[in-house]
């Protein structure tokens, strides 16, 4: 899963950046609103984690930004702000939950992790496509009523195409929901993970598109 963290005070960022990654999140981060603004547009994020007093933007002024894109991903501000009066008014303009500095980590990660359960609940309903059936928020996969262990990078793969199994997902799409910036990205990762995929559930599953990337193939229905 992938967080942004925008966040200006630099040792304090790093110190959550290291954090969530120990957690198993990719992690973002942007020092500016404006860049906030710039890394929401361009990339899908499971969780936004916003410090109110941002340069070039402020966090109030992105969260107007994050509801004008109709984006529904979490949003916990982040702040120095600690009245009564702050707290009300980042609740009543949108953001889903509020920790005020200093916190502790283990509070950010347990706030956190309520937020996505909760987002899982509603996204929670099963996918199948011919045998196999993927549940999102048990993160199991089966295959006619087999259990398939799939790591953590392969189930983001393939619940990725089959959440649109009929759509072609290019390589940099698929990379995008496994890597934060800056990770070290083999230029082959995602053939290998594609390769380890279809020897687990089968060759014919998983469908190449020839110069574009991968869908599920329809053929497999049938």
């Amino acid at each position: 899963m992938r967080i942004l963290v925008a966040e200006d005070d630099v040792s304090q960022a790093e110190s959550i950046k290291t954090w969530l990654e120990m957690d198993g999140y990719s992690v973002d981060w942007v020092e500016r609103g404006d860049h906030a603004i710039l890394a929401i547009e361009q990339h899908v994020y499971d969780c936004i984690l916003l410090d109110r007093g941002l340069p070039k933007h402020t966090g109030d002024q992105i969260l107007e930004k994050i509801q004008q894109l109709k984006i529904s991903t979490p949003v916990i501000f982040i702040t120095a702000r600690d009245s009564i009066q702050d707290r009300v008014s980042g609740l009543d303009l949108g953001a889903d939950d509020y920790l005020v500095k200093p916190f502790s980590l283990e509070e950010l990660s347990a706030r956190i992790r309520s937020h996505l359960r909760q987002r899982q609940t509603v996204q929670s309903q099963q996918l199948c496509f011919a045998d196999l059936c993927l549940d999102p928020q048990a993160k199991t996969v089966t295959q006619a009523g087999s259990m398939v262990n799939l790591t953590a990078k392969e189930f983001q793969i393939l619940h990725k195409l089959m959440q649109r199994p009929e759509h072609v997902m290019t390589r940099e799409q698929l990379e995008e929901s496994l890597y934060a910036w800056g990770d070290e990205i083999e230029s082959n990762a995602i053939e290998v993970f594609i390769y380890q995929i279809r020897k687990k559930i089968g060759i014919k599953m998983i469908k190449t598109i020839r110069g574009l990337g991968y869908r599920m193939n329809a053929e497999a229905k049938e």
